[in-house]
């Protein structure tokens, strides 16, 4: 199956989409581009998985060390459009308790630009 990522900017948050099974064999491509992306200075990421129909725990691993990334460099990360094959592996690893998951990349930058007004809506 063919994997690709695809980097497009909206309302000052990076989205990275990813197309494919993200898995041992894809992972490390997704691991680079999150590398120089936090590299450029461009520490807050959507990861729009909507394009995203397996992932193993290799995948899971690599959202898990670019979370940290980021959040080390007082970013964020936010995954976006997990089908529920997908989403299920953040419940019963229990990731999502640590990444906020969104239905699609127009809810996620909708709600982090909120977040950022005093007052503004629940990520959750």
């Amino acid at each position: 199956m063919l994997f690709a990522l695809d980097v497009t900017m909206q309302q000052g948050w990076t989205v990275l989409s990813v197309t494919g099974e993200l898995e041992l064999a894809t992972a490390p491509q997704l691991r680079q581009r999150v590398v120089s992306l936090v590299a450029e200075g461009r520490t807050h990421i959507v990861l729009d998985l909507a394009g995203v129909d397996f992932a193993d725990s290799v995948g899971l691993g690599v959202i898990v060390a670019a979370l940290k990334r980021v959040r080390g460099r007082d970013g964020e990360l936010v995954v976006a459009g997990a089908v529920p094959r997908v989403r299920r592996l953040f419940e019963v690893t229990r990731l999502d308790e640590i990444v906020d998951l969104f239905p699609d990349v127009s809810h996620a930058v909708g709600a982090q630009v909120r977040a950022e007004v005093p007052g503004g809506a629940d990520r959750g």
